[in-house]
C-alpha cells in the first residue's frame, strides 16, 4: 500500500501537535526568513518528507511554548511521529529532523 505525501504530512503533523510543549507547526516564508503558524487545516506545510528506497526522512518546523525543555519536547516528537508512521502505516521511518523554528509566550 502506498500513501501521498500529503498524507503522510497529516499524520505527522497531528502526531507532532499532541506532543506537550508544541504550540503549532511553523510555515518559514522564504522571502524574509519569517515563521508564521500553521491552522490546524494546514499542518502538512510545517512537513517536509523524502522518501528513498521505502525509508522516509522527516523534518518538521515547530513553535514551542516558553518555558518548555526543547530537547525533551524535540525527543518526545521524534519517538510520538517514528511510532505512529510506523505502526499505523506500516512505513519505514530513516531519520527525523526537528526545527525549532520560534518560542511562544
Amino acid at each position: 500500500m502506498s500513501y501521498s505525501d500529503d498524507v503522510i504530512a497529516n499524520v505527522v503533523g497531528l502526531s507532532t501537535m499532541e506532543c506537550y510543549g508544541v504550540v503549532g507547526m511553523a510555515s518559514k516564508n522564504t522571502k524574509d526568513g519569517l515563521w508564521e503558524l500553521i491552522r490546524v487545516e494546514h499542518l502538512n506545510k510545517g512537513v517536509k518528507i523524502n522518501a528513498k528506497n521505502n525509508e522516509l526522512s522527516i523534518d518538521l518546523f515547530v513553535v514551542v511554548e516558553y518555558g518548555t525543555k526543547i530537547s525533551v519536547i524535540a525527543n518526545n516528537i521524534i519517538k510520538k511521529v517514528r511510532y505512529n508512521v510506523e505502526n499505523y502505516l506500516g512505513l519505514k521511518v530513516n531519520h527525523i529532523v526537528v526545527n525549532i523554528e520560534g518560542v511562544r509566550f
